[in-house]
């Protein structure tokens, strides 16, 4: 048996009290003030890692040896609005639900007869960045969960009548041209590759902007903003670290000016009919 728990802290570090209770979780995790860690060959994590990212982290990820790949992020609410989620959420596959305070998003693929190498140590290191491109509007992150998701319900259910009144989330442009982060998300929910080309056909091009932040970027945006807006950032700043205020400025510089997603005009039938039309047709000429 190989599970593997990792949680982090992004935002803002754990206090040595909050570090206390996680140490109560589990006795041989290996607990940080930015960190939590724990691969299991027996036994399992007595928490529950939906409410342990809720109140402690801003990520979670979970491997096993059994196929299941589960990523938990954790938002401001300032930074992704629930709503906008809630049209890529799909089965128990893409889950999103709202505290006080944040957004979280719970994706999961599973596949019992998958191949499984042992070692997913660097795989959330990996998919950090989704965290800042969901937060500068880029939803890209959703849509490829919910193909995910649209894949998984396909093996699970034949019912074809759900297909066909299933309707397409809004489409994000650049799903033909996917960041980093996004294609590591794309291998770790084991998206179709056809299922991606058939869903990208829909999707605008993508304005070229940097998947981190670069200084030349963000000078004029900041050079922007009115004075009232920076000095209340400032003053939130100077009274102390204050959790999701990179991502929440983040979200004003970069996320007004990103596109909106086109109108998801297709079904769910439509999208998969069009992946196995693709599918063969590269079979046929001998593409793998």
């Amino acid at each position: 048996m190989y599970q593997y728990y990792e949680f982090q802290a992004l935002d803002r570090p754990l206090n040595r009290e909050e570090q206390e209770r996680l140490r109560a979780i589990s006795t041989r995790a290996r607990i940080t003030a930015t960190s939590f860690t724990n691969t299991y060959h027996w036994g399992d994590l007595s928490g529950n890692p939906r409410r342990m990212t809720e109140r402690y982290f801003d990520a979670h990820l979970y491997v096993t040896n059994w196929g299941t790949h589960r990523l938990i992020l954790r938002l401001p609410k300032r930074a992704l609005a629930l709503p906008t989620v809630k049209p890529y959420c799909l089965d128990h596959h893409v889950d999103a639900w709202a505290t006080r305070t944040h957004v979280l998003l719970d994706l999961t693929s599973d596949d019992e007869g998958g191949d499984w190498v042992e070692g997913a140590e660097d795989s959330l290191t990996a998919l950090i960045g989704l965290r800042d491109e969901l937060a500068s509007g880029d939803l890209r992150p959703l849509y490829l969960a919910w193909l995910s998701a649209l894949a998984a319900w396909e093996l699970e259910d034949d019912e074809e009548e759900e297909y066909q009144t299933c309707p397409e989330p809004p489409v994000p442009s650049g799903l033909d041209e996917l960041t980093g982060p996004q294609r590591t998300l794309a291998d770790f929910l084991r998206i179709d590759d056809d299922l991606l080309t058939a869903a990208a056909q829909a999707s605008p091009t993508a304005p070229r902007k940097p998947a981190r932040p670069t200084k030349k970027e963000l000078a004029p945006l900041i050079a922007d903003m009115s004075q009232k807006e920076k000095d209340s950032l400032l003053l939130r700043l100077a009274l102390g670290p204050e959790p999701g205020l990179r991502t929440e400025l983040l979200h004003r510089l970069r996320g007004a000016d990103a596109p909106a997603p086109a109108p998801g005009r297709r079904s769910a039938a439509q999208l998969l009919d069009t992946a196995h039309t693709l599918r063969t047709e590269r079979r046929r000429h001998g593409r793998t």
